[in-house]
């Protein structure tokens, strides 16, 4: 280790909570660095849903996932913090004087981590049907990454969570047809999602599940949705599945912090129970946690101006507002 490759702070996860804690981590003058595992910044929402909008972040009506993650690295990269990318943390230890960690491929230094590791290494539900692992990649999709891909198409789409509503409501303009099925008579998504799927074009067939797909050896070409002793054929050019996500905290559950539910505990400064270590966004727990991305937003500065105090005792835990400051 020398002092030119040891940070203030290295944060584990370049998602949205982690992108805004950097670009904070440079508003207090802080050396920082961003560790994430994907080939690209932006977590879940730029791997899972770049044109899915969101509607709940302070200050846009609404944006799209991608633009959001745009515009965070932009804020960010005022500051010019170090992007590693395409390297997962497998261990974190707590030296003298500073903690050092080790990636799949390297040793990094840093006096305070922050861990913004989203819901930690997700995959997707898949369809539980022995030949649907072969149309993968073909017209089987368990995300969206270009609407127009789906243009003019007839699209079935299960699921009856948000995304799936969401994508139902999104495609229903671009494309030729667009069928919503869940296996339960009501949709879990925000009951306003749920009344404009209501009042739209979507097809909707409740409660059914998928049974079959049929195939002509490259794609589905129809799919057979079940209910009870009903069955419906449903012709199909593309077929997405959002029945959500696997998660797994992986190494991180080995690094002797408190662990809930699959989450970390923190306290009101976000600090885990090892000193030096915070969390923030979806990762973290404490009594009264919302998952929300405006959430993440608001944890990020708090482990951050924490952070430079832990680092530096004579510091101010309350910065000057940012308006006093350009």
């Amino acid at each position: 280790m020398t002092e030119e490759n040891l940070y203030d702070v290295t944060i584990i996860g370049g998602g949205p909570t982690g992108l805004f804690a950097a670009f904070y981590g440079g508003m207090r003058q802080m050396k920082v660095k961003i560790i994430e595992s994907m080939p690209q910044l932006g977590g879940q929402l730029a791997a899972l849903y770049p044109e899915k909008y969101i509607y709940d972040v302070a200050g846009f009506p609404k944006i799209l996932a991608q633009e959001l993650v745009n515009n965070l690295k932009v804020q960010a990269e005022q500051f010019n913090p170090e992007i590693v990318l395409e390297e997962s943390v497998q261990n974190v230890e707590k030296k003298e004087e500073h903690f050092e960690l080790t990636t799949d491929k390297n040793k990094h230094y840093s006096k305070a981590v922050i861990i913004t590791a989203g819901v930690g290494a997700f995959q997707p539900r898949r369809l539980e049907l022995d030949d649907a692992k072969a149309f993968e990649g073909k017209n089987l999709h368990y995300f969206v990454n270009d609407l127009q891909a789906f243009a003019g198409k007839k699209v079935l789409i299960a699921g009856g969570g948000d995304s799936a509503v969401d994508w139902a409501l999104m495609l229903e303009p671009v494309a030729n047809e667009v069928t919503l099925t869940h296996r339960r008579p009501k949709f879990r998504a925000h009951e306003h999602s749920v009344e404009q799927l209501l009042s739209s074009n979507v097809k909707i067939k409740t409660p059914f599940q998928i049974k079959e797909l049929v195939n002509d050896g490259e794609k589905i070409t129809h799919v057979i949705l079940e209910n009870e002793d009903v069955e419906e054929k449903v012709e199909v050019d593309a077929v997405i599945v959002n029945y959500g996500f696997v998660s797994s905290l992986g190494p991180i559950k080995n690094w002797g912090l408190e662990i809930q539910r699959n989450s970390i505990v923190v306290n009101s400064r976000m600090e885990t129970n090892t000193k030096g270590i915070y969390a923030a966004g979806d990762i973290c727990s404490y009594d009264g946690k919302v998952k929300l991305i405006a959430a993440g937003f608001g944890e990020a500065p708090t482990a951050i101006n924490n952070a430079k105090t832990y680092i530096d005792p004579k510091a101010k835990t309350q910065p000057q507002h940012s308006s006093s400051l350009f």
